[in-house]
């Protein structure tokens, strides 16, 4: 059934990488290990200064049939939204498939995913869930904090503009992981690509919206790629330099909220129940220091429970 739905489609499959000397080999041989074999790779550098630009170029000579080799006009360092779009614009497939340099695929996602989106005409993005993979460090400590990351949808299938906003916007579900997904290549035409004011954090939140507003998604319950958990990923140095935080007030997440609203008002977006999530959202950054203290009395609560549970006998607890 694949064979015959899918041995002409070309998927075109993009790694950008920033100085990722330590896994882009692990992530290109993963593209390379796909059981489904007609596709492209492209390998596209975002100025690095460490030993991965020449590992991408021996694979770009090495399999000149298969791979190429991009980068900005002067090695120049552009960030992660406008590598993408460097990539997209070079892509010849029919397909888009996304992977940073630090996660890997699992060899069927390709096939799988296909197969999902020649059988769903009307959806131009599958994805799924993501495994959180701390196990890729050897250690027996972290060979048991590997978890799979459910994008928090009760139902797998369908879904149609603009549900997935409302729910992304109401905190009811998670953005997927950009190594999740399968993207038809002319969405790009019809809603643009990555937006290159995103440098790294939210960047790929901003296209999920766009995404989530103008086109049908199919959402699919299985896992076919590992994001790889590290202290030199993006989200783990933002939070470090205090640039991101998940649960609370942060600069990154405003100039986020800020780009959807005039997004929304660009596209003269009317749903009311977009606009109310939209405004809760922006509660926080209205009314600081209410929220600091719902915050924080909110984890004193949870701590109190935890201790509760572990200490107290059940009819007191309860």
């Amino acid at each position: 059934m694949i064979e015959q739905l899918n041995k002409t489609s070309l998927v075109s499959a993009i790694i950008i990488f920033l100085n990722a000397e330590k896994f882009i080999e692990e992530a290109i041989e993963s593209v390379f290990a796909q059981t489904y074999e007609n596709w492209e790779l492209l390998l596209v550098d975002d100025g690095s200064t460490d030993n991965s630009t020449a590992i991408a170029l021996q694979y770009a000579e090495k399999y000149p049939e298969k791979v190429r080799y991009l980068e900005h006009d002067r090695h120049q360092n552009l960030g992660m939204s406008a590598t993408r779009n460097l990539g997209i614009r070079n892509a010849k497939g029919e397909y888009i498939a996304l992977l940073d340099a630090d996660d890997v695929w699992l060899p069927q996602k390709l096939e799988r995913q296909l197969a999902i989106m020649e059988s769903n005409p009307q959806a131009k993005v599958v994805c799924g869930a993501s495994q959180y993979w701390y196990s890729w460090t050897g250690n027996p400590k972290d060979s048991k904090r590997d978890y799979i990351r459910e994008l928090g949808i009760p139902l797998n299938g369908l879904f149609h503009p603009p549900k997935l906003l409302t729910l992304l916007l109401q905190n009811k579900i998670n953005t997927p992981a950009t190594c999740s997904v399968l993207i038809r290549r002319e969405l790009f035409q019809e809603i643009g690509g990555f937006e290159e004011s995103f440098r790294s954090m939210y960047e790929d939140q901003v296209f999920f919206t766009k995404v989530y507003l103008k086109t049908s998604v199919f959402i699919e319950p299985n896992y076919w790629d590992r994001y790889r958990q590290h202290p030199g990923s993006s989200c783990s140095i933002a939070e470090k330099t205090g640039q991101y935080h998940p649960f609370k007030i942060n600069p990154a997440d405003f100039a986020f909220l800020n780009w959807i609203a005039e997004y929304l008002s660009k596209e003269d977006v009317k749903d009311a129940e977009i606009w109310q999530a939209l405004q809760k959202r922006f509660w926080p950054y209205h009314h600081p220091k209410r929220y600091f203290f719902l915050y924080y009395f909110q984890r004193i609560k949870s701590k109190l429970h935890r201790i509760g549970q572990k200490v107290l006998l059940l009819p007191i607890y309860h």
